[in-house]
């Protein structure tokens, strides 16, 4: 089958954690032999980001880590109708312009012959609910959303009639453990500051307790305030700006320990829902501790898979548990790689994403009926 995948970028991870996702789905299609492309706006507010902060480097840099990878660019003067024309399977994701989502619904009405469908992996359903419900998904067959609370959003907002929990997973062709790497820093944390959604939890669960212990300790990320960074020296933290995902491994590999904290409107109103650093980072086999959030749907095995913070105090106590307990981190290292690969690896969602599509067949009509519709994955 062909897809076809409207992102934001797949070319660009800069402030983007939906590519991480979308290059570990298309590299699972297309070693199972299906055809995918990615269509992404010229001026994608990603790219054009990374090329600011980093030059044109990582753009070519993309091309030798992801060959088999192909994506191509559209402007306003784009013959979308031909794009779709000899698709099986059109995908596009929530941060593409409402109007050519509309567009592309409009095609699929009007006669197109493939299955069309909506993804969103982001909190705007919550924080920015007007937006979503302005959208025009009457041509869409179905809806992948990354958390079963955010499928119920949809569904009890009349936003989709057939929506499906299809959560993100790490690409473990990628994401696997590196021992040979030399351990050279004691805590590492990959996340972007990003709109004031967890300053405070940052203070508290990785600024205070990494002062505290006095750890060897990396940011990664962007989008961090003069005020941030302040702090992040003041504490002895090196903040090392962006990092291209396909090195992340290798930042994992040099650390004895990372952590994941969340953003406040996933914890405040989509529970089950981590970020894609977690599913990498524990398929990279490193220790992770948790701040608090709703593991709702029993993703992960707490406690064994990685440990949860309820504050920084707690945070500060399990990392020097984790960090002066070399057969306790391993063990738990081991529980939450074995959790990765049984269930989470972009091979799982991509046989999910194929049974929801030979529910509905290939290049049916819209309002053909399929019998598990309605069903989470």
């Amino acid at each position: 089958m062909r897809f076809l995948f409207y992102t934001q970028s797949l070319v660009s991870d800069w402030n983007h954690g939906n590519a991480h996702f979308l290059r570990g789905v298309m590299r699972e299609l297309v070693g199972r032999g299906h055809r995918a492309t990615a269509l992404e706006p010229r001026d994608s507010w990603s790219r054009l980001n990374l090329i600011a902060d980093q030059g044109v480097g990582p753009i070519a840099a993309f091309r030798k880590h992801f060959p088999e990878l192909h994506a191509e660019s559209y402007d306003a003067n784009f013959d979308h109708e031909a794009a779709v024309s000899d698709a099986d399977v059109v995908v596009v994701h929530e941060w593409t312009e409402p109007a050519l989502i509309a567009r592309l619904g409009r095609i699929r009405r009007n006669g197109g012959r493939f299955t069309l469908a909506f993804h969103d992996t982001h909190h705007r359903s919550v924080s920015q609910r007007r937006e979503i419900a302005r959208l025009d998904l009457t041509g869409y067959d179905f809806v992948l959303a990354f958390g079963e609370a955010l499928r119920e959003r949809y569904l009890s907002a009349g936003w989709g009639k057939h929506v499906f929990t299809w959560h993100e997973a790490a690409d473990t062709s990628l994401f696997q453990p590196m021992p040979e790497v030399e351990k050279t820093g004691d805590l590492v944390w990959i996340g972007n500051w990003g709109d004031d959604e967890r300053s405070a939890e940052i203070a508290a669960f990785l600024v205070e307790p990494a002062r505290r212990l006095k750890l060897r300790t990396t940011v990664r990320g962007v989008r961090y305030p003069g005020a941030a960074l302040k702090a992040l020296r003041a504490a002895g933290i090196c903040y090392g700006g962006w990092v291209a995902n396909a090195a992340v491994p290798r930042t994992f590999a040099a650390h004895r320990a990372t952590m994941h904290i969340p953003r406040r409107p996933y914890v405040e109103a989509l529970p089950g829902i981590p970020t894609i650093r977690v599913f990498e980072a524990l398929a990279c086999g490193i220790p992770l501790i948790s701040a608090p959030w709703n593991d709702a749907e029993g993703l992960f095995r707490a406690g064994k898979d990685f440990l949860f913070a309820r504050s920084g105090e707690e945070m500060t106590r399990l990392l020097r548990q984790v960090l002066s307990d070399p057969a306790f981190a391993e063990e738990m290292t081991a529980s939450g790689l074995e959790t990765i690969r049984r269930r989470h690896t972009c091979a799982h969602r991509v046989d999910e994403l194929l049974r929801i599509v030979a529910a509905y067949g290939p290049r049916q009509a819209v309002g053909d009926s399929a019998t598990t519709k309605e069903a989470a994955i």
